[in-house]
């Protein structure tokens, strides 16, 4: 890791930090991200000190809210309100197509290594926002994208990426779930390169005081310069 930039904080106390996590950095070290210079983790490290425990997981390419602990008790109570589902988690996605105004997704998931049990995983969205942008591709004259305000109950690997793309609305950006044609569309066109998902709010009682935390993390550049180019920029709620 060189000249890291540093991280946003969304809160910082003597407990726990939320970080604002940028696209395009793993988190942590793993076999799934393989060798690289740059992680999350480290760079908090070196921003913050003392010791650091993830409470959960973002992918590589997916932005927002991050929680981390300062102590393996802290580590391990966030773990329990996960786990008892009692963190209210808002996801932000651009997908194509128009899903119904809302709904869930019941379909069972594997692991990491997208094969072996497949377990229960549940997701549900509402409709923010729609549009119809004028470009040919294929058989359509136009394409058609929505905004959707997703709310995972269960916590699986690369949830919410596979699950729309079971439903066939695949996340704008995605290399790995997606459309290729609508990502090169978007890269072309919008000059956009980015998976358009983000851990947009995040609501939980705080481990130690029991105080409830509403943490948001904002939009990037590029998130912005999409919202302006489909019209969607007073699409988002307020908290």
């Amino acid at each position: 890791m060189t000249n890291a930039a540093p991280l946003d904080l969304i809160h910082e106390d003597a407990h726990l930090l939320a970080v604002d996590k940028p696209p395009g950095l793993a988190v942590h070290r793993s076999r799934l991200v393989g060798s690289d210079e740059d992680y999350l983790i480290d760079r908090l490290r070196a921003q913050v000190g003392g010791e650091l425990y993830l409470a959960h997981r973002l992918d590589r390419a997916t932005s927002g809210v991050l929680l981390v602990a300062r102590s393996q008790q802290v580590a391990a109570e966030l773990g329990r309100q996960l786990m008892a589902r009692t963190v209210d988690k808002s996801y932000l996605a651009v997908v194509r197509g128009w899903p119904a105004e809302q709904g869930e997704i019941d379909y069972p998931l594997s692991g990491a290594s997208l094969r072996g049990e497949a377990k229960p995983a549940l997701t549900r969205w509402r409709r923010l926002a729609t549009v119809e942008v004028p470009i040919a591709m294929g058989r359509y004259p136009q394409q058609r994208y929505a905004l959707l305000d997703v709310a995972p109950a269960t916590g699986r690997y690369r949830q919410i990426r596979r699950h729309f793309h079971h439903v066939s609305h695949h996340i704008l950006g995605d290399t790995s779930h997606g459309r290729g044609d609508h990502n090169r569309l978007i890269r072309i066109h919008f000059g956009l390169a980015r998976l358009f998902l983000h851990a947009w709010r995040l609501r939980l009682v705080h481990p130690v005081d029991g105080t409830e935390l509403a943490l948001e993390a904002p939009l990037d550049a590029q998130w912005q310069r999409l919202l302006a180019a489909f019209g969607w920029c007073g699409a988002l709620p307020a908290a």
